[in-house]
């Protein structure tokens, strides 16, 4: 193993039983303390080093591996392999375990899938559906259904590139049932409140040939999710006699599942928004039965006692019904949700296409490895040697009702039930499509059709933009993929604009903050006043439209903290930009947009004092500093102003409830060069080690801080070339 000037490990193995071993070993060697504290939090003891904090959100999953195939067997076996070696060595364990009294204990092969399963659980639709069940009884159904990201007026899909479409709106007269049930016993979940929201998503793009500057496809993007120290990926190379793949690893789990290339065909993934979760309103008699039918069945009941490091243990009872979970309400009040859920609807088969990944070599022999992809949603875009570009949906979606996608459905009747599963084959798939581009960026994926894909989406504005851009340079080239990384342009910043030119200027602070945003072109820029002031107008008119609505009452579950989390600040912030273009005043409870804004310029006008990049500088902030804050200069990692927010390409974004600090961004930047392989460039928010105080712990942040990339080294010679250290692994 050789590892280059920024430490990233470049592994050579004897054989594929090896690699993965291997990768196992160095995982361990780089980022141990990570990988054993996310198989905590998903085995539900994360708490026993965090604290009372971290116990409400320990309820996650393990699933077992027995129904893997062979390959995925063995693969997750050498793994599981390589992280116990390391812990045999003799080798001294991260400083987290000294200042936690505690040991690292042994790996086993099903511990990467709880893993892998934790860091992509519950994305998506769920928290929709239940933000929009809290709203129902506060604003009512119609209004309830407004509650949407921005379509930017009509969305911009990805299939077929740069088509537009209206976005699908409520039949209220079809969701009447459900909110009919609803109704009266959402009252019971709004007992259990609490504040949290983050945001993410991520951009990718890829350039065909009639549109590269080099004559190669070219793909390119970031993906988005909030800040966690250690990074989410480890940057890795691993070469055996069946493959030579490099990309982003997620320590404690083998193969390279998100962004990678092999020598032949290049991916990486956004989040598509498929709805893969659905909610069911569950009635429970006294003894705790569930009706089903003309008739009543008896619930699943087991305790989980979670230990609490300087606490008492915590017992939890869970309840499950045929629908699946109660996550929201007490079952002892007579009404609960329960949750039903593509992640754990039945044994996935993910781990498996992860070794196919590895030994496909071409845009459709890629996308044939994906089949049977269960854990998350993704749109996969890729590019190969014969010049390819494709994009695929790599999802498990279930069939059912349209209605499913906005609100809860009663548990007791047939009409919400799942009616199988929508065939990999239908899922929505291009290659080489007309125009030679294809853009990702959480945007809706298709037109809305029979299926129910999708409800909600991120707005369209970062995919138009990236569209724009690279038409805009006739040729894209690998040097211009940081440009399009480091955009700032916010494309909503224009919309509130408009109704500040309309109304009466007011004077003092509030007025010389409303000349400052006309006469500002927009870009969300570190160096920029105006930036800050437009954000501290949004957050401001949020928060009035949240408490002259009645929504800021109406928090999530204690579910809805864990992440990614909506509250209703954050949602709201999303939805705002559609109300204010349409003039529809009808949540803000008598007043007007213009009595809004006028009171938000004299709230923001106060706050208005620093440039963009001071005020959302993010906080990376180790696990560990909030209980042991006198170590928090050795775990925290250093952060640099940052521009940019969620409207931008550069989509460095905040929780409104907590001011303008950063709190989600990408967590990489990449462009691959598809066939030279050499001219690919990447960057993590951090560095490549997991280890406080190590030299690269966080020493890409500079760069990345900059939208600018570092070498991804894939020629051996090249490697040994730039190598700092060499090792040598010795299978036992």
């Amino acid at each position: 193993m050789h590892r280059d000037e920024w430490g990233i490990p470049h592994i050579r193995a004897g054989s594929t039983a090896d690699a993965h071993a291997a990768r196992g070993f160095v995982h361990a060697q780089d980022r141990l303390f990570q990988m054993d504290l996310n198989r905590r939090r998903a085995l539900g003891r994360a708490a026993e080093w965090l604290g009372e904090e971290a116990a409400e959100a320990d309820t996650l999953c393990r699933r077992d591996h027995a129904a893997l195939g062979p390959a995925a067997r063995a693969m997750l076996a050498g793994y599981a392999a390589g992280v116990n070696a390391f812990l045999a060595s003799g080798a001294g364990l991260p400083v987290e375990y000294g200042l936690l009294r505690a040991t690292a204990e042994p790996w086993e092969p099903w511990h990467s899938i709880a893993v892998m399963r934790r860091l992509g659980l519950l994305m998506g639709s769920v928290w929709f559906k239940l933000w929009r069940t809290l709203a129902l009884p506060v604003v009512g159904a119609g209004q309830a259904m407004k509650l949407r990201y921005d379509d930017g007026g009509h969305d911009f899909l990805c299939m077929p590139p740069g088509v537009t479409a209206g976005r699908w709106e409520a039949d209220l007269a079809a969701l009447q049932p459900a909110v009919a049930a609803l109704q009266p016993a959402v009252a019971a979940l709004l007992q259990a409140m609490g504040p949290d929201e983050t945001g993410g998503g991520s951009n990718n793009w890829a350039v065909g040939l009639g549109r590269s500057a080099t004559g190669r496809p070219i793909l390119a993007g970031d993906p988005h999710r909030a800040f966690e120290v250690p990074g989410m990926y480890a940057q890795h190379h691993l070469a055996c006699e069946a493959f030579d793949a490099i990309g982003l690893t997620v320590p404690g789990v083998p193969a390279l599942p998100h962004f990678m290339h092999n020598g032949h065909v290049a991916c990486c993934v956004t989040h598509a928004f498929m709805d893969i979760h659905d909610l069911y309103l569950e009635r429970f008699d006294e003894a705790g039965h569930v009706p089903v039918g003309d008739g009543w069945e008896p619930v699943r009941t087991r305790t989980e006692a979670v230990a609490v490091r300087g606490g008492v243990d915590r017992v939890m009872v869970i309840t499950e019904t045929r629908n699946g979970p109660v996550i929201a309400g007490d079952p002892a009040h007579g009404a609960a949700l329960s949750l039903r859920s593509v992640q754990f609807a039945e044994a996935d088969l993910s781990f498996d296409c992860l070794p196919r990944m590895l030994l496909a070599r071409t845009v459709p022999a890629l996308f044939e490895a994906t089949r049977g992809w269960g854990l998350i949603d993704h749109n996969l875009v890729a590019g190969d040697m014969d010049g390819r570009i494709g994009r695929l949906v790599r999802a498990r979606v279930p069939r059912r009702p349209r209605t499913n996608g906005w609100l809860p459905v009663p548990g007791w009747t047939a009409e919400g039930q799942w009616q199988g599963w929508i065939p990999h084959d239908e899922m929505p798939v291009v290659i080489d499509p007309p125009g030679g581009l294809i853009v990702t960026a959480n945007n809706r994926v298709v037109a809305d059709g029979p299926d129910c894909l999708c409800t909600d989406c991120h707005p369209p504005y970062r995919a138009q933009r990236i569209a724009a851009l690279i038409d805009g340079l006739g040729r894209f080239g690998v040097d211009d993929a940081a440009a399009v990384h480091a955009d700032t342009l916010s494309a909503p910043a224009a919309m509130f604009q408009a109704p500040l030119a309309a109304m009466a200027a007011p004077g003092g602070p509030a007025g010389a903050l409303r000349s400052a945003l006309l006469a500002w072109g927009g870009r969300m820029d570190a160096h920029s006043e105006a930036a800050a002031g437009y954000n501290a107008l949004r957050r401001a008119m949020t928060a009035i439209l949240a408490r002259r609505s009645g929504l800021d009452g109406a928090m999530p579950h204690g579910w809805g903290r864990v992440p990614p989390a909506i509250s209703p600040l954050g949602q709201l912030w999303w939805a705002l930009p559609t109300l204010l273009r349409t003039d529809d005043a009808s949540l803000l409870g008598g007043a007007t947009w213009d009595d809004v804004l006028a009171k938000a310029l004299a709230v923001a006008a106060q706050h208005n004092t620093e440039p963009w990049g001071d005020a959302h500088r993010p906080r990376f902030v180790h696990p560990l500093s909030p209980s042991m804050p006198g170590h928090a200069a050795v775990l925290d990692a250093p952060s640099r102003p940052l521009g940019g927010d969620g409207d931008t390409v550069m989509a460095i974004g905040i929780a409104p409830a907590a001011g303008p600090v950063a709190t989600y961004g990408a967590l990489c930047r990449y462009v691959f060069d598809v066939g030279n392989w050499e001219n690919c460039q990447w960057a993590v928010f951090l560095g490549a080690s997991g280890h406080p105080g190590s030299p690269h712990y966080a020493d890409q942040n500079a760069a990345w801080s900059r939208c600018q990339m570092v070498p991804m080294r894939y020629g051996w010679a090249g490697i040994a070339a730039h190598a700092t250290a060499t090792q040598r692994l010795v299978p036992g």
